[in-house]
């Protein structure tokens, strides 16, 4: 609870210094003092308090906040960024606007010298003279608006877009990884992966009946889900989640946490995939027999299990330790960056999700200071990491460069 109102606290304080600056360059910038400039100010207001309220509101079940609050989430994101990008050129076009208004001033004439017994040094200005401004502020104006118009113009239908995105159907991705310990006999052994589902205020049920119609067509060998299935409990989720019955796959479908369980009643949810057919993969591994070979599948709870004290943090020594070198193992573990831990266990495939693949571009660049691989197949220490997309979205309902993803991951013998 307390680490949930820190959470909101702390987005309220960048939301609404976010919202200051938006209200500067919207608002002040391109208006004049008047009854406009005070309505965009309430505004303002009232859309910086809508952002923590959401937040908060949905936790409490108010889930009537989640779409007007995610979606002026979305908005503000892309505003902010477009409104920042545009900061050099503005400020270059106010110093040409400033220079051109300076050379259009008439040049003052110098003042003749006095002559020899002339009754005084030349008359000052008169007093009621005005100086020139520096700038035609009606022109700056006019500069501030456009830019105004732009950014809005651009966040909404790069929105309007993440949105159509977001709702639509997973893309179906097949990629083929050469393992150089798989058995010949194994080669193409196929694994439907898919991650981030985030049933809650805006999936349910609708939602996961179509991944897994989606899954059951790639008629995989095992299908693995890598965390982050829920953001509610299973009182509010659990008939959502029901369809998770139907996947199929030869030798079995599996799961392991994600750091959104653990915000969500982690116990019961274990309990609950458990109950539907998924096996839980909690620090532990199994092997796979197929087509007269053997393949040891490992999965580990997500690294934010360390810190809430709510299940047994992540153990590679206990999934990874003690197995036979000469088999391949693929280990499922949420975020990419377990790969660090993973690579000291010689794990030659790891299946992860957790970034998204940014989710709303450029969203995608912070994600890379955090994990070593945010999209596709990559390599961390001798160890390949896959990263899917995932299928759902988390706050906005919006992707941007970053579709919904089911991807089939299919082994290749070297």
């Amino acid at each position: 609870m307390l680490a949930a109102l820190a959470f909101v606290a702390t987005m309220a304080l960048i939301t609404g210094l976010i919202h200051l600056y938006l209200w500067k360059r919207l608002v002040r910038d391109t208006t004049t003092p008047g009854r406009w400039r005070r309505i965009g100010g309430i505004t303002a207001l009232v859309l910086a308090l809508l952002v923590p309220a959401t937040m908060a509101g949905t936790q409490a079940g108010l889930y009537w906040l989640a779409w007007p609050g995610y979606l002026w989430l979305a908005v503000m994101f892309y505003l902010l960024v477009l409104l920042v990008a545009l900061e050099v050129p503005m400020l270059v076009a106010r110093l040409v606007l400033r220079r051109q208004a300076v050379a259009a001033e008439p040049t003052a004439a110098a003042p003749e010298p006095a002559l020899v017994g002339a009754a005084g040094p030349a008359d000052p200005p008169a007093a009621g003279a005005v100086a020139q401004p520096d700038h035609d502020p009606a022109r700056r104006l006019l500069l501030a608006r456009g830019a105004a118009i732009f950014a809005g113009l651009t966040a909404t239908g790069l929105t309007g877009y993440g949105i159509r995105t977001a709702l639509g159907p997973p893309r179906l991705d097949r990629v083929q990884i050469p393992l150089a310990k798989l058995p010949r006999s194994m080669d193409g052994l196929r694994i439907a992966t898919v991650s981030d589902i985030h049933l809650g205020p805006l999936r349910g049920r609708a939602h996961t009946e179509r991944i897994v119609a989606a899954i059951n067509r790639l008629d995989a060998d095992i299908v693995a889900v890598v965390g982050d299935l829920v953001d509610g409990s299973v009182a509010e989720l659990g008939e959502a989640a029901e369809p998770l019955r139907g996947l199929r796959s030869r030798h079995g479908s599996y799961f392991v946490t994600g750091n959104h369980e653990y915000y969500s009643g982690v116990e019961e949810w274990v309990q609950e995939v458990d109950r539907l057919g998924l096996r839980v993969m909690q620090n532990e591994r199994t092997e796979i027999q197929a087509r007269g070979g053997v393949l040891d599948l490992a999965g580990v709870n997500d690294v934010t299990a360390a810190g809430t004290g709510l299940a047994a943090p992540a153990d590679y020594a206990a999934a990874l330790g003690d197995r036979d070198p000469s088999r391949p193992v693929v280990l499922l573990a949420h975020q990419p960056v377990a790969a660090v831990e993973a690579a000291k266990f010689g794990v030659d495939l790891q299946l992860s999700g957790h970034t998204h693949g940014g989710q709303m571009v450029p969203f995608n660049l912070l994600v890379k200071l955090q994990q070593p691989v945010v999209s596709g197949l990559g390599e961390v220490d001798g160890t390949k990491v896959y990263v899917t997309n995932g299928a759902g979205f988390w706050g906005p309902p919006v992707r941007v460069g970053a579709e919904p993803q089911v991807t089939l991951v299919e082994l290749r013998a070297r």
